[in-house]
């Protein structure tokens, strides 16, 4: 089978979002705001034409390829940031013990672990993630796909028994769980 000489994906910005190219800095800017990422030192050439980013290779190996896809997909998630945003849905789960969550500036405090006395402390990250409390459930929105992910993850991390504390999950299941991922802000 005969190699690729030339590779290459396109990207197509909807009508209301702007993409913008300043060397291998790429923007995108839409209606819930703007993100910005640097793709400099991957093995792709970046050119904007309209509103169309094209992601090309020449002589593709199988790592430039999939960079290819993945760059395609990064501002994919970046328009629909900025159109739509990103909503993700944590269930605060405990059988006997209750657990009190409070948001505190850019930290998540988690009190009341398994009765533990320490609270835990986890970090939102990110400038546009917003966090909030209602019941038994955390409420994670931004436009950054990477930074509500990130806070979502650190969340559920923060929770996790280690040493002697340890007990088995399948048995064990307070915590702070993820339960629904959601495209667009509530």
């Amino acid at each position: 089978m005969p190699k690729a000489v030339y590779s290459e994906r396109t990207v197509e910005a909807p009508e209301g979002v702007t993409l913008s190219l300043k060397g291998m800095k790429v923007t995108v800017t839409g209606p819930k705001g703007t993100l910005e990422r640097d793709f400099a030192g991957e093995p792709v050439k970046l050119s904007l034409t309209k509103n169309t980013l094209k992601i090309s290779v020449a002589f593709p190996r199988k790592k430039e390829l999939a960079m290819l896809g993945t760059i395609a997909a990064h501002v994919r998630n970046m328009i629909v940031g900025v159109t739509q945003g990103y909503t993700y849905r944590l269930t605060i789960v405990y059988s006997h013990f209750p657990i009190t969550v409070e948001v505190k500036g850019k930290e998540v405090i988690i009190k009341n672990l398994y009765g533990q006395r320490h609270p835990r402390f986890a970090k939102i990250f990110g400038d546009d993630v917003k966090v909030k409390v209602e019941g038994d459930e955390l409420i994670i929105t931004g436009i950054n796909k990477e930074h509500v992910g990130q806070t979502s993850a650190n969340i559920q991390e923060a929770c996790k028994l280690r040493g002697k504390y340890h007990k088995d999950p399948r048995r064990f299941m307070d915590g702070i769980w993820l339960s629904a991922q959601h495209v667009g802000i509530e």
